[in-house]
């Protein structure tokens, strides 16, 4: 496991007390695992329930709804520490982070009391489905559609690369209600799956994240009421305000990312450096050689640089000031800083960086994926030359 990160300025006495709890569950909880989830595929079940226990689930969302009172800033530490273990199975930033904040801004008191308190619990599991298999990061043409049909929506379409497929029981699923308004006619309605007309596909064989349980899902003449309906004035359920939702929390989404990313880093750094201090070759530790020495060198501070910026963004994000070409900043600048790091470490270990039991293999083949979800790099730059 990497060192604690050093104190940052958002830091706090009682975030560190949590950053003590958090780094005890993921060391206890998620770490010896890791064989066994990739390769049944997925965490265990009881993960959530043991998460919820020690309260880890919905850390920023009110009490009154189960949560726990915190702020970003305590599911950032909880983020760092997951990334920090090793693991990389465990989808709680899609439950925590997206999902839960989700129902917490545009949700009604009915809907918040409804969900939130079994998403604390890891009674739910939640997952959001956005991506289709031809639409990828064009959100604006999406084909999942919601007929509303009485008191009930009817919901067709299929999804693909869900995080927490396999487990969820609420999708949040980003639908079409009316397909000749674009981007305007897109709205969010939740759906349990035990509800008649969801299916599950396969869970997806990926280059990475083995453990993650990214499924396809179906809809086929499913139907829930319209009171699923999230947002609108007063949180009534006005139709036509999913791709606003979304604009909205997709700063969040990314700056999540961009944590995972520089806790990588700092995860991908400390285990290179100790492998080349304990092997030797021609003589004398790996560790000793000038080339290895730069080249932790530069991986150090490229770690270090990248630490500031989500530092700024995540103080910005605190004070609810970080916009959309900030967090698109932060986003594409670690992962690709990210990819480049540990690439480079897992040369230091020369051929063991290629076997499948080293970390820093799986570290790896784990990153390639970030410049890809939440938004491709070349969206985050498209998004951000926008303001130039």
């Amino acid at each position: 496991m990497a060192t604690t990160p050093p104190n940052r300025s958002w830091m706090t006495e009682d975030l560190r007390a949590f950053r003590e709890l958090a780094q005890d569950f993921c060391a206890k909880e998620l770490a010896p695992h890791q064989d066994r989830w990739a390769e049944q595929k997925q965490i265990d079940r009881q993960l959530w329930h043991k998460a919820g226990e020690v309260g880890l689930l919905c850390l920023s969302i009110p009490e009154q709804y189960g949560g726990g009172g915190g702020t970003f800033a305590h599911e950032a530490v909880l983020y760092e520490e997951q990334a920090r273990s090793g693991d990389s199975g465990w989808g709680v930033s899609v439950h925590n982070g997206i999902v839960a904040h989700y129902l917490n801004s545009y949700g009604n008191d009915e809907q918040k009391q409804r969900w939130l308190p079994k998403m604390a619990s890891g009674e739910l599991v939640g997952a959001v489905a956005m991506t289709e298999p031809g639409t990828g990061s064009d959100l604006q043409n999406v084909q999942t559609r919601a007929v509303r049909e009485g008191d009930e929506y009817v919901i067709n379409g299929a999804k693909t690369f869900i995080t927490n497929g396999a487990q969820a029981g609420l999708v949040v699923v980003v639908a079409k209600t009316d397909p000749a308004k674009g981007a305007e006619g897109i709205s969010l309605i939740c759906v349990e799956t035990d509800t008649p007309g969801f299916r599950r596909g396969r869970v997806l064989d990926k280059v990475g994240l083995h453990a993650q349980d990214t499924s396809e899902l179906f809809f086929d003449d499913l139907r829930v009421p319209v009171a699923n309906l999230l947002g609108g004035p007063e949180g009534r359920g006005t139709e036509g305000l999913g791709f606003v939702q979304l604009m909205q929390q997709l700063p969040q989404e990314r700056l999540l990312i961009a944590i995972t990313a520089v806790a990588a880093m700092d995860a991908a750094v400390a285990e290179t450096v100790r492998y080349t201090k304990e092997r030797s070759a021609f003589g004398r530790e790996i560790f000793k050689f000038q080339n290895t020495k730069f080249e932790l060198a530069e991986c150090a501070t490229e770690a270090e640089v990248s630490r500031a910026y989500l530092d700024q963004c995540i103080e910005r994000h605190l004070r609810g000031e970080l916009d959309v070409p900030g967090a698109a900043m932060a986003k594409w600048w670690t992962t690709e800083r990210a990819n480049r790091v540990l690439d480079r470490c897992l040369q230091l270990f020369g051929g063991y960086g290629y076997m499948a039991e080293y970390p820093i293999a799986r570290m790896w083949t784990d990153a390639r994926v970030s410049k890809i979800f939440g938004g491709t790099n070349e969206i985050m730059k498209e998004i951000i030359s926008r303001t130039l």
